[in-house]
């Protein structure tokens, strides 16, 4: 068996090199990204509470290219906010799902920003990295190997510009900031940084401080939906953190665990005030097509009927079975939940921003450029 991956491995390496060979060429240029809004909205009046920033972050693929372009593109965002007078002490700005996760592809050649899929953008990367990527190859015990495989050989340098650019942005604004998401393998923080392990990989939320500190606790994904049970592995729902934040007690659900009543259970045990979801949904136009149950993960929720799955559309779906639907049974007041879009290697995007306020549902712009959603609490 150990013959056999190394075999798997060397062969692997040779490809990548070959590629590696085909497509070298000059990396993307350190230049900005537009970051212009399609929709800015505000929903209640600073009552003196503080408040929930969504920001709708638009990404193509370039903006991965280099940390200067991508803290760029998420500062550009935040000043746009600020400029409108929503942000102070007691925000907590939320960015979505994978907003991290995409800095696997910084520092690579053009030829990855320019490929048409995802899985064509990987092999790039793979070549320019043969002896790392092949080690990481012939350890991997998942389904998607590949994924699996780049994540790992790109877990530092991901880890180090995620960190470093929202630590910037919460200590230049002066606000907490729900980082989204990104896959990093064993992730930890020490002494308000973060850093990468040798474990499995994991979909993570980190919680910045306005000093810039990352906070220890660091949420990972329970309910991994089915094309991430191939690369990454669950975490526990007994595991999620809560947060304390000016604004109240704070509890990150990333995607499809906003699903689950029992990851609602848990942290409103823990005291949970507020609940933020960052999430990505991965086609374009799904929101108003027939969902069919097909994101959920196994077990599917105790309340899942088949039958009912048939008959909604993907946006309903989120308001009676997401975060909307559950916090009102679960005894928490106020949430909040954005989505990713953007053009990154025609994968498609879709969603819209989802509040809840004091118990009333309210919804952003349908938009499919970028937007902010500003609710005072």
């Amino acid at each position: 068996m150990k013959k056999g991956r190394a075999a798997l491995a060397l062969g692997l390496a040779g490809l990548a090199a070959y590629i590696y060979w085909r497509s070298t060429g000059r990396a993307v240029q350190d230049s900005l990204s537009d970051y212009e809004l399609d929709a800015a909205e505000e929903f209640g009046k600073d009552g003196g509470a503080g408040n929930l920033l969504g920001v709708q972050a638009h990404m193509v693929t370039g903006d991965f290219a280099h940390e200067n372009r991508f803290y760029a593109k998420l500062d550009g965002y935040l000043s746009a906010a600020s400029q409108r007078g929503w942000l102070g002490p007691k925000t907590i700005a939320v960015f979505p799902e994978y907003i991290g996760t995409w800095l696997a592809t910084a520092h690579e050649k053009r030829r990855v920003y320019s490929a048409g899929s995802l899985g064509m953008a990987m092999l790039p990367i793979a070549a320019c990295h043969p002896l790392r990527f092949a080690y990481h190859v012939a350890r991997a015990g998942t389904a998607d190997r590949l994924a699996y495989s780049v994540f790992r050989t790109k877990a530092s340098d991901m880890a180090r510009t995620y960190d470093s650019a929202f630590a910037r942005l919460a200590s230049k604004y002066r606000i907490h900031i729900v980082a989204g998401s990104i896959v990093l393998p064993a992730p930890r923080v020490e002494n308000g940084r973060l850093r990468v392990g040798h474990g499995p990989l994991y979909n993570v939320s980190l919680l910045y401080r306005p000093d810039g500190s990352a906070d220890e606790q660091v949420v990972r994904k329970a309910y991994p939906v089915p094309r991430e049970l191939g690369f990454t592995t669950p975490g526990s729902i007994a595991d999620l953190p809560v947060y304390d934040t000016p604004a109240g007690k704070l509890a990150v659900l990333i995607c499809a665990d906003a699903w689950y009543p029992e990851a609602y259970a848990a942290v409103k045990a823990k005291g949970a005030e507020l609940v933020a979801v960052p999430s990505y949904v991965e086609e374009e136009g799904a929101w108003d097509k027939p969902w069919g149950g097909y994101m959920l993960t196994t077990p599917p929720p105790a309340d899942y009927d088949p039958a009912t799955a048939q008959q909604l559309t993907e946006g309903e779906a989120w308001l009676k079975f997401a975060m909307p639907g559950r916090l009102g049974p679960a005894g928490i007041a106020n949430g909040i939940n954005v989505f990713l879009r953007g053009e990154l290697w025609g994968m498609g995007s879709d969603g819209h921003t989802l509040m809840v306020r004091a118990g009333e549902v309210l919804q952003g712009r349908h938009v499919r450029g970028a937007a902010l959603a500003n609710m005072w609490l």
